[in-house]
């Protein structure tokens, strides 16, 4: 885990890494953080020494609710296509406390549960001494992959979302 506390040299080499990799593959271009104070980075080390993990999670006050499609029902056929479709949120924000802005896996490393690590250990470690629920965790505007790992995580198509370019 990187905090904005850590030695200058330390916060940049990840910051470098998180935007020029990261983002470039999660589609972000030239975004940057929303407040650097209030993020915390954590990379996931492989055996080999290499990063093949990147969460970026920050201190939020509010999200909103994934609205479920009227008349949707879940088939096996449609689940494949289900992720891909575009999506509504709530109106109404929620109470929050972490928002995670970024989650990327090295694509040979996938579907290995190197994410869902990462989501835990964020709930563990985020505030200390506490762990938080996923009703306290939010995703921002995840990418189809994103969604379909926040409805496994979460275990409801009803996750929390925030926008962590208007996040206040």
């Amino acid at each position: 885990m990187i905090l904005p506390d850590d030695p200058k040299y330390a916060v940049k080499k990840v910051h470098v890494y998180v935007r020029e990799i990261v983002d470039n593959e999660l589609g972000f271009k030239q975004v940057s953080l929303s407040c650097p104070a209030k993020t915390k980075v954590y990379l996931f080390v492989s055996n080999e020494k290499m990063i093949v993990g990147c969460l970026v999670a920050e201190s939020i006050k509010q999200a909103f609710r994934v609205l479920s499609e009227p008349g949707a029902v879940p088939s096996s056929g449609q689940d494949a296509l289900q992720h891909h479709r575009a999506w509504r949120c709530s109106t109404e924000p929620e109470p929050a406390i972490c928002g995670i802005s970024r989650i990327w896996v090295f694509g040979p490393k996938r579907r290995k549960g190197i994410a869902r690590h990462m989501v835990d250990t964020v709930r563990s470690t985020f505030m200390y001494g506490c762990y938080l629920s996923t009703n306290e965790i939010a995703f921002s505007d995840p990418t189809p992959d994103g969604k379909l790992f926040a409805t496994k995580y979460c275990q409801t198509p009803n996750f929390l979302v925030y926008n962590f370019i208007y996040n206040n």
